[in-house]
């Protein structure tokens, strides 16, 4: 005895999943089958994976960015002005939309708001400049404080200390 299996016609699949690829060419397979399955088409979900594996349709997934890791210091409560330093950016909009960000650097001992300056756009070697304008100005501090931004991970700031 025999068993002859025949094979389903995948056409209409295909056909979906590349109408979907061409609208939503960044989405992935999660984002198509919940459209399938909002049209109301009740195909399984095996068979509509294997054949957008099939087709080449896979989407690479992005690895994260590891930061890399820090020593973890306790809280200083500082004893002196210019011992520490924090820094942070806030980020805003205008009412027509455009962004902008605030580099505020202030003393940790006093809460003496040292740097407060506003830029549509704020990289790395600004920051430095505005830093090394601070020191001259004041003493340099034993330590400055962050959030381990992208922004601080330049080679002129992790040597300006």
């Amino acid at each position: 005895m025999y068993y002859y299996g025949h094979k389903k016609d995948d056409q209409p699949v295909i056909s979906k999943l590349l109408d979907l690829a061409a609208r939503y060419p960044t989405r992935g397979f999660e984002t198509y089958y919940g459209k399938i399955r909002l049209e109301g088409l009740l195909w399984n979900r095996k068979r509509v994976l294997r054949v957008y594996r099939n087709i080449n349709l896979k989407l690479r997934v992005k690895r994260k960015r590891r930061i890399p890791c820090r020593i973890k210091e306790k809280l200083i409560v500082p004893g002196a002005v210019n011992e520490t330093w924090s820094i942070d950016f806030m980020s805003d909009a205008l009412s027509n939309g455009r962004r902008f960000r605030v580099l505020n650097v202030i003393d940790d001992y006093n809460r003496e708001s040292l740097v407060n300056e506003a830029f549509y756009s704020i990289p790395g070697v600004r920051l430095v400049q505005r830093l090394k304008e601070l020191i001259t100005y004041r003493t340099k501090p034993k330590r400055i404080r962050s959030d381990n931004g992208p922004e601080f991970f330049i080679q002129g700031f992790c040597g300006l200390l």
